[in-house]
């Protein structure tokens, strides 16, 4: 079996990684990332899911997208046929700053009652601001936790 799947998954994981520095670790936004979408970016952009459109390799809803402006200001400033949250989920810098910007509004200690961790980001990521506390996020969490045990695999 070739390597080269593997390797331009780890190349992408990696080229995604130098352009994030921010709130949630990368390795745990990558996480997120691949069991949201395998990481890739869909085609199309976005797609009907639970009665919501998700956008992106991070599934971001309009909601989600709002209130990640509200902690992250203009998330994006570039012409295109798609609305701002669409916009910014086609583009992989900007989905990533939606969601550092969204965690940091709700993954905080103050509404924890203690330091965030991968598990917090990816439930709250999951399920809204108090997916940390929802028995229905668990699965997703384990997800992501093998994902952080593991690496991504195909």
């Amino acid at each position: 079996m070739s390597k080269a799947p593997v390797i331009l998954l780890a190349s992408v994981i990696g080229c995604l990684s130098a352009v994030h520095a921010g709130y949630v670790p990368d390795a745990c936004m990558n996480c997120i990332c691949y069991v949201q979408s395998g990481c890739h970016m869909p085609d199309p952009i976005c797609h009907m899911d639970g009665g919501s459109l998700s956008c992106g390799p991070f599934q971001i809803q309009q909601r989600y997208w709002e209130d990640a402006r509200r902690k992250g200001g203009p998330l994006m400033n570039v012409l295109s046929p798609f609305p701002d949250y669409q916009r910014c989920a086609a583009s992989w810098a900007c989905s990533r700053q939606a969601l550092d910007a969204y965690l940091q509004l709700y993954a905080v200690s103050s509404r924890l009652g203690h330091s965030p961790t991968c598990q917090d980001f990816a439930r709250i990521h999951h399920e809204g601001p108090n997916g940390f506390k929802s028995a229905a996020t668990i699965e997703y969490w384990e997800k992501v936790k093998k994902c952080l045990e593991r690496g991504p695999t195909l």
